[in-house]
């Protein structure tokens, strides 16, 4: 029998608060980034994100998030639209102190859509799968990312064809997940 429910906990894999434990709710659609895939991830990016501004889009669990941010990110920002999971995410962030990640009960591509330009140097965007948030985040954020900056996305169909100006820098595969990470053309 296979088991396709969640795990209740994910652990973090690297920086200051390696081994730490985020919490999973058990909801629809909710599966955190696995680890295999967060290791890959930041063995692209690198283990120092010192200076580094991110946004985790959807961010649900915040394992993306907190990931960077155990990593040294100068400032991450999680958003999430459903109350009780950003609520859990805003306990995490005070259990481990913190302070340079912000949560916000927000809809992630309404906040992408008017945020400043040039803001963030790496956006995660990892939508559940069932639904088609994937490209209409992607366009959101084009303006978004300072030079050099990036974008991961996850997802569980093939990118496809990617909007204008956008190029794959490095992308994988584990198991049913895909993602990659995306630079400017």
């Amino acid at each position: 029998m296979v088991n396709n429910r969640p795990p209740h906990a994910v652990r973090i894999i690297g920086g200051a608060w390696k081994r730490s434990k985020l919490p999973v709710a058990d909801r629809p659609g909710l599966r955190p980034t696995p680890d295999r895939v967060r290791e890959t991830l930041f063995n692209w990016l690198g283990q120092d994100l010192s200076g580094w501004h991110c946004v985790d889009a959807f961010a649900g669990s915040g394992a993306l998030g907190f990931e960077a941010a155990s990593r040294g990110a100068a400032e991450v920002l999680l958003l999430e639209s459903e109350r009780q999971l950003a609520a859990s995410l805003e306990a995490t962030r005070a259990r481990l102190s913190a302070g340079t990640v912000t949560v916000r009960c927000t809809d992630a591509l309404a906040w992408l859509a008017r945020a400043a330009d040039h803001s963030a140097d790496l956006v995660f965007l990892d939508p559940p799968f069932d639904s088609d948030l994937l490209m209409p985040a992607l366009l959101a954020c084009r303006h978004l990312l300072r030079d050099g900056g990036f974008i991961y996305v996850e997802s569980r169909a093939p990118l496809g064809e990617l909007p204008e100006g956008w190029a794959v820098h490095r992308q994988s595969k584990a198991g049913a997940v895909r993602f990659a990470l995306l630079c400017r053309r």
